[in-house]
């Protein structure tokens, strides 16, 4: 019937993939203060690259494929997170460290979508 794919499941996963989208476009756009510790930098770096091929991937698919796609996204990075954690010392506890940034990222995602996104880019864990 005439309008129905405009409040259907494509509506709804385009939404979603939109908020994704506008939420990784602030992110990269942030200017953060330049940090004193040459690791973490460079682990900022890393993950503002990571990020922007995250989303030039899903933006160079059709339409119908975004949000596909975005929904693989984590898998793969969550697979890599095991790989370099399973390569740590285990006094290290690694997994926890990596729990920790997989829910950092997670709030992350959620303040974004509140609209009070702190910026403070205090994503380490302790």
């Amino acid at each position: 019937m005439c309008g129905e794919d405009d409040d259907g499941p494509g509506r709804f996963t385009d939404m979603l993939y939109e908020r994704y989208a506008g939420a990784a476009r602030a992110m990269l756009e942030r200017k953060g203060a330049k940090l004193s510790d040459p690791v973490i930098a460079r682990v900022d770096e890393l993950f503002s690259a990571a990020l922007g091929r995250a989303l030039k991937d899903t933006e160079g698919v059709d339409d119908e494929q975004r949000y596909a796609l975005l929904s693989m996204q984590p898998l793969v990075f969550a697979r890599l997170a095991g790989f370099l954690a399973g390569h740590l010392a285990l006094q290290e506890d690694p997994l926890r460290k990596v729990m920790e940034a997989l829910m950092h990222g997670y709030a992350e995602a959620e303040s974004f979508e509140r609209g009070h996104d702190h910026g403070d880019g205090d994503w380490h864990t302790h």
